[in-house]
This record gives structure tokens, C-alpha cells and sequence, in this order.
């Protein structure tokens, strides 16, 4: 297989200064045929080099692991996806009112999705399916990261108004996987990071996957191999082996929608469980049923915490086949799975190092995913 037009293609997103860092994995019909590391961690001095085991901010791609441990649990009988989260989470529950959201890239904006401005919620109703799916009725965020401390944070989660009637459109909700991960640690008795890492991270044998609590990062981890992301305004200072994501910081580090940093080649291992129809980890029914339309609107499409391929050619999941499934990070990372190629395609950056307004990620992998179908095509 001819590597050169990819690596081309890596070396153009690399001189345009779309990322300072970029690891890349690919695996196909089972094996892992390319991973490569390029660019720097300190991108002004240039001294430390990208490895293929420098670990990355996963950000939402964390949304998979969650998603994917609480489905052990629901195939080990403990909870089912058409319960209602308030029987895990009795806080969940009660008459709450419609509401607008803060918008997470504009402070002051609120944002207005709610087509019915006058009907209550019944929080009581809402299921695990939904959350999973992100048509709960749940806003997209809340501001966790003014509450004072990580127990606050929880509790705002737990009281949230809703934004939507539950079913009447898709808001892709970071709060819906907070409570998600809140009720996976509810129902296992352990923290979120031990739960994913005794049901996920570790049968995989993922040694450079986990998150990094703060005030607690593993022995093991090596802070001078890790990418850094933004300057970040509310901490004052750039942020350096320390989860970007402000709301998972506000939580201690572990969230269930963020807060995981792994490897290009750990992700694309956890990646081809999903074309290994679950194995070890999941039954194929499982897997069925995570990656099928779970609801679909205005062009959007969601399996089980699965974001489905869509047919807008500007996105990232575009030039792989309409059978493809995966999830995207805000850092700049991403994995996507194409069962009609047999591919995996982990991509990870730290495109956020350069801000979070005239964002470049978008550009930067479709050029990439498609020199990647190119090359697998020709």
C-alpha cells in the first residue's frame, strides 16, 4: 500500500500550523497498517518531539467509553436502556421547567431550542436511551465550572432544567453523559475511572489510556509526553496534562463526557472492537443496536453514543461509507469506524492549541480522511 500521498497530506496539515501535534492509526480487516506521530509538543522551541506514545486529550471521544462500559452493565442485567434514569439516580426526578442554555463559545448568549415555551418536563421519564441518544429534552451544557466545588457540580447536573420536550429534536448533551457516568458509578459502587478502567481499558490491555485526575495523575503517566491544548482563560495559563474540557476540571477530572487521554494506537484498538462485533467486550447484539439510527433529525443521526455517518460533505465522517460510526473530541481528536471498509481511523490533535474561535479541525480531517479512502481504494 502506497503510504506517500497520506503522509503528504499529514505534512500540509502540519505546515499550514493547523496543529502543532498529530498522531494518526489506521487498521484494517483486523491488523494495524499505519500509525505515525508528527509535530511538537512545544511548537514555539521546537524541542519536544510528537511519539506514537504521547498521550492526547480525548475529550468527547471519552463519550465512547462510558457509553461503552454502561452497556456491560446493561448486558450483565444490572440496568436496562429503557429505564428511567431516576431509578439510579433518585435526585433525577420531578416537574422541571423548559429553559433556554448558556451557550459554552459565547458568554452572556443564551440559546432558545424549545419549540413548546409553556409545558413542564417530568425529569422521572427520562431514560438511558435517551441520554445515549441526545434527544432527552437536556440542555447542550451548563457552566459547572462556576459552581465551587465537584460535589456542586454533580448537583447541577442532577437538578437541570430541560431545554426541549423529550424526542422533539437531537442536542448533543454534555450534561446527559455527566448523569450517565454519575449513574454507572451509582450502579457499580466505584469511581467512574476505576468502573471504565476494570470494564473497558484494561481487558483491551489499553496501558496508555485513562484519565488524569486532578491532583492525582498515575505514577506511570508522563506529563512530558503529553499534548498540550489552549491557553485557557479561566485557569490563566495554557493547559499541559490536565483535562482542557472546564466542566470535567470542575468535576475533579473524571466526567462521563470527558477526561480520557490515550494514544492514536489504543484508540484504534478499542475501535476495532466495534467491528469485531463487541469481542471481548460486547455481544454483536450490543453493538447492533448502539450503531442503528436511534433518532435522526435535521440531518443529524445518533446510534447508541455513537454519532452516525453523515451525509453533509463537509463532515469528518463524509468521506468514508454511509455504514460508518464514530465520535469526534473537541481537542481535535476523533475515531471512526467504516464496516464496509474494515477500517478504523484514529485521529488525534490538539488542534485547540491555536483557540477555540477559526477553528481549523474540520479542514484538517476530511483532508486527511480522504487521502486516507484514497489510498485504501487505489
Amino acid at each position: 500500500m502506497n503510504f506517500t500521498p497520506l503522509e503528504q497530506a499529514v505534512s500540509q496539515v502540519l505546515d499550514a500550523g493547523m496543529t502543532p501535534a498529530l498522531q494518526l492509526a489506521i487498521r484494517r480487516h483486523g491488523r494495524l497498517i499505519y500509525s505515525a506521530a508528527a509535530g511538537w509538543l512545544d511548537p514555539d522551541s521546537r524541542r519536544l518531539v510528537t511519539t506514537i506514545t504521547t498521550r492526547f486529550d480525548m475529550a468527547s471521544v471519552t463519550k465512547l467509553f462510558t457509553t461503552t462500559c454502561f452497556m456491560r452493565l446493561v448486558e450483565a442485567g444490572r440496568v436496562g436502556l429503557d429505564q428511567p434514569v431516576s431509578t439510579v439516580l433518585p435526585a433525577f426526578s420531578g416537574l422541571r421547567p423548559l429553559h433556554p442554555y448558556e451557550d459554552p463559545l459565547q458568554e452572556g448568549v443564551w440559546v432558545d431550542v424549545a419549540d413548546e415555551k409553556t409545558r413542564q418536563v417530568d425529569a422521572g421519564q427520562t431514560t438511558f436511551r435517551q441520554l445515549l441518544c441526545h434527544n432527552s429534552g437536556l440542555p447542550a451544557w451548563r457552566p459547572f465550572k462556576e459552581q465551587p466545588d465537584a460535589a456542586a457540580a454533580r448537583q447541577m447536573a442532577l437538578e437541570t432544567f430541560f431545554s426541549y420536550l423529550p424526542g422533539e429534536r437531537i442536542v448533543y448533551s454534555d450534561v446527559g453523559l455527566i448523569l450517565l457516568g454519575l449513574a454507572v458509578e451509582a450502579l457499580t459502587g466505584q469511581r467512574l475511572d476505576e468502573a471504565i478502567r476494570q470494564r473497558v481499558t484494561q481487558p483491551l490491555g489499553l496501558q496508555h489510556t485513562g484519565y488524569l485526575p486532578i491532583g492525582a495523575i498515575p505514577p506511570e503517566v508522563d506529563l512530558g509526553d503529553v499534548a498540550p491544548t489552549e491557553f485557557c482563560r479561566w485557569r490563566n495559563r495554557r493547559v499541559i496534562g490536565e483535562v482542557h474540557d472546564e466542566s470535567t476540571s470542575r468535576l475533579g477530572g473524571i466526567a462521563g463526557h470527558a477526561g480520557i487521554f490515550s494514544t492514536a494506537e489504543d484508540i484504534a484498538r478499542f475501535g476495532q472492537v466495534f467491528l469485531d462485533h463487541g469481542s471481548p467486550l460486547l455481544s454483536g447484539a450490543s453493538v447492533s443496536e448502539m450503531v442503528r439510527v436511534q433518532a435522526e433529525y435535521e440531518g443529524a443521526r445518533r446510534g447508541l453514543g455513537f454519532a452516525l455517518w453523515s451525509a453533509d460533505p463537509e463532515a469528518s465522517s463524509n468521506p468514508f461509507s454511509p455504514a460508518t460510526f464514530g465520535h469526534t473530541g473537541f481537542t481535535g481528536t476523533s475515531l471512526w469506524m467504516d464496516p464496509e471498509r474494515q477500517l478504523v481511523v484514529a485521529l488525534l490533535t490538539n488542534e485547540v492549541y491555536n483557540g477555540r474561535t477559526s477553528r481549523a479541525i474540520l479542514g484538517l480531517r476530511l483532508a486527511i480522511h480522504r487521502a486516507i479512502v484514497a489510498m485504501v481504494e487505489a
